[in-house]
C-alpha cells in the first residue's frame, strides 16, 4: 500500500510547510538523508502548550506529538517530493516540556513514534530515538520533535 494511501485510510492530510519561526530551514538534504528542523506541536493552527508534570497529561502529551509528527511528514513530502521515496525513518528527537518530577518523556513520544510505524509500516517505520524533558520550549509548547529519513 503506498504511504498516501495509508494517510488517507488513516483520515490524515498533509499540512504544508510552517514557515520557520527563526533563522534557520525546514530541512535539509544532503546524499540520501534528509534532515528536518524541530517542529513544534500545533493544534488548530496555534501553539499547543502545556508541560507534563504540571497540568498537562501524558495522553495529552502523546496526541500533541502525534499532531507533530503528521506536521513532519508534511514537512518531509515537500522535501522529497514522494513519501513512497522513503526507504527509512532513521531517527526521531523529541523535546517534552516537562517539570523536573515528570519521567515518562517515552511514553509521550509514542505518540509520534506510533503514527511514523503506522504510516511506513514496521521495516521502514522503525527508527532510532531520543526522548529528552527540558525546562521549556518555544512559545511554551508540549512538544518539539525532529526527524532524520533515508531516501532511495
Amino acid at each position: 500500500m503506498s504511504v498516501y494511501d495509508k494517510l488517507s485510510q488513516m483520515g490524515i492530510a498533509l499540512p504544508p510547510v510552517s514557515v520557520p519561526a527563526a533563522a534557520y530551514v525546514p530541512f535539509v538534504r544532503t546524499g540520501s538523508l534528509v534532515f528536518l528542523s524541530g517542529h513544534i506541536a500545533k493544534k488548530d493552527g496555534k501553539p499547543w502548550v502545556g508541560q507534563l508534570g504540571a497540568g498537562t497529561s501524558v495522553e495529552e502529551g502523546q496526541q500533541a506529538a502525534r499532531a507533530v509528527a503528521i506536521d513532519l511528514l508534511g514537512t518531509l513530502h515537500a522535501a522529497v517530493g514522494d513519501l513512497n521515496k522513503v526507504t527509512r525513518i532513521v531517527k526521531l528527537m523529541s523535546l517534552v516540556n516537562s517539570s523536573s518530577t515528570f519521567t515518562e518523556h517515552h511514553l509521550v513520544t509514542n505518540g509520534a513514534s506510533n503514527l511514523i510505524g503506522e504510516v511506513f509500516g514496521s521495516d521502514k517505520g522503525a527508527h532510532a530515538r531520543s526522548a529528552f524533558g527540558v525546562a521549556q520550549l518555544p512559545f511554551g509548547v508540549i512538544v518539539e520533535i525532529e526527524l532524520i529519513a533515508e531516501v532511495g
